[in-house]
């Protein structure tokens, strides 16, 4: 079995793992990491989203090897102790998890989205989010907490 090295959450990580493994079934299984959802299974609805190297995949269908090497973000790597990532506050602050099942994927597609551009418009935000999908929320809290969010990381809120 081939032998996955990776920077997880800011820790180095190594984990044997089976050829053609995908990375979020490796998150949750190998590594205990539940937060990283797996709704669809075919990339398409954001639930699984992480950053490598600060960049957004959908980890239900990226091959765990292409991570080797590499910098891991999971929503478990966002807080710091007990305190929680101005992203996660924001969510919280608006409501913007019903049921919470998507919320890691749009939070870490947030991430994504503010490390890149910490002043975005609402149709930015929008677009970011494009690949992510809710049942629940109607998407109004979820762009009015990353708007908050941005805010709270540029030191205004």
């Amino acid at each position: 079995m081939p032998t996955l090295e990776m920077t997880l959450n800011g820790k180095p990580v190594s984990v044997e793992i089976e050829p053609g493994d995908l990375l979020a079934d490796v998150l949750r299984d190998e590594l205990g990491l539940i937060g990283t959802k797996i709704a669809c299974g075919e990339g398409e609805c954001g639930a699984c989203t992480v950053l490598v190297d600060g960049v957004r995949v959908t980890s239900c269908i990226y091959p765990a090897m292409k991570v080797h090497g590499r910098q891991v973000l999971t929503i478990e790597g966002l807080s710091e102790g007990r305190e929680l990532h101005p992203i996660q506050a924001a969510f919280a602050a608006h409501a913007a998890a019903q049921c919470g099942y998507c919320t890691p994927g749009f939070i870490m597609t947030a991430k994504a989205l503010l490390d890149e551009n910490p002043n975005p418009t609402r149709e930015e935000i929008k677009q970011a989010i494009s690949g992510n999908l809710c049942r629940c929320t109607g998407y109004y809290q979820i762009v009015d907490a990353i708007e908050d969010a941005a805010q709270r990381m540029r030191g205004e809120g």
